[in-house]
């Protein structure tokens, strides 16, 4: 009998595994579409602060139903909220989509995926803690990489105000990394994550109204269509993809994922993200990558990988730091934005 119901409970973990494993892939798809679905609307006439501001509102309004469910999370974490709502929402979206604008989708979200050497940086440097060596070999191969992305012997050609824009996008995410980690010992008052998304994109979309203002956007390009590497959408189907798929599918599965596997595995699968995204901005906008440029990403990757794999399950009590401060279990699925 025991071993009947010892055989159950693995085969409702290895299920829970499987499930948590195509959620995870699910938002991995859905982030990586949002720079493609933006950048159509972009080169169509719209600012890209505008564009953002339509994806953060939009966003903001489906959640506004699970905000007010989890409307004590102002008084309790006001911080935190404040937090994630002008770094991983309005930060990384503003200065992502303004890359895009400038360089191809792929190219910004990898110089994106700095932020797990940043965090290193941060770690060692601010901190003044001591980084394991797989960490530190990481933060080598990921900036190793984004050299051969950038492709630094050709005199840097691409738009060096695109890769500072880019840049900026992977010092907020460093931003929401070290807020979750200081806020990484609440146990049992862990906020719950749906309730930080929610918020975030409220104050996100407040903050964004503000900067964006939205009331001078041209109004006739959501009426009229896009050109998609010849093909032509209307705008409000490339409206709806990043405001549902790109924004709201994508955070929920993703919190939906961690709820079933580790962090650090989740984590690992939202890296996908880069490779989808460059995939298809490669087949829907026609933006190639060469073969110097596609192994530089994915040793980007790479560094990634091994900066957030070694760090420790929980945060340290010791000096040491492996690699990304990593959040609480339950809000981990939050850092991946764009």
């Amino acid at each position: 009998m025991q071993a009947s119901q010892g055989n159950q409970t693995a085969s409702r973990l290895s299920r829970g595994r499987g499930v948590g494993l195509g959620l995870a892939l699910g938002s991995a798809v859905a982030f990586g579409g949002s720079g493609v679905a933006a950048k159509p609307l972009i080169e169509a006439g719209l600012d890209p602060l505008h564009v953002v501001w339509l994806r953060v509102a939009g966003a903001a309004l489906v959640m506004l139903p699970v905000a007010w469910r989890h409307r004590g999370l102002l008084l309790r974490r006001p911080a935190l909220l404040i937090g994630f709502g002008l770094l991983a929402v309005a930060g990384v979206q503003a200065f992502y989509f303004a890359a895009i604008s400038r360089i191809p989708v792929g190219v910004a979200l990898l110089v994106e995926y700095l932020a797990p050497a940043l965090v290193l940086g941060w770690v060692r440097f601010v901190q003044r803690r001591p980084v394991t060596r797989a960490a530190a070999v990481g933060v080598v191969l990921a900036v190793g990489g984004l050299a051969c992305v950038v492709e630094v012997w050709s005199g840097l050609s691409f738009d060096v105000v695109g890769l500072l824009l880019a840049l900026g996008a992977a010092c907020c995410q460093v931003g929401y990394f070290v807020l979750s980690d200081q806020g990484s010992d609440a146990g049992d008052d862990a906020p719950d994550p749906l309730g930080v998304i929610a918020y975030g994109l409220l104050i996100g979309a407040v903050v964004l109204t503000v900067v964006a203002r939205p009331w001078g956007m041209d109004w006739s390009v959501l009426a009229g269509s896009a050109d998609m590497n010849g093909t032509t959408v209307p705008a409000w189907v490339l409206i709806g993809w990043f405001v549902l798929i790109a924004t709201v599918v994508a955070y929920v599965t993703g919190v939906l994922s961690v709820r079933r596997l580790s962090p650090q595995v989740a984590g690992v699968v939202a890296c996908l993200e880069a490779v989808i995204a460059t995939v298809l901005a490669w087949i829907l906008l026609g933006e190639h990558l060469s073969a110097p440029q596609i192994i530089g990403g994915a040793v980007v990757l790479a560094g990634a990988f091994i900066a957030q794999s070694s760090a420790p399950a929980k945060p340290p009590e010791g000096p040491v730091a492996g690699g990304l401060p990593e959040p609480k279990e339950q809000l981990s699925s939050t850092s991946s934005t764009a």
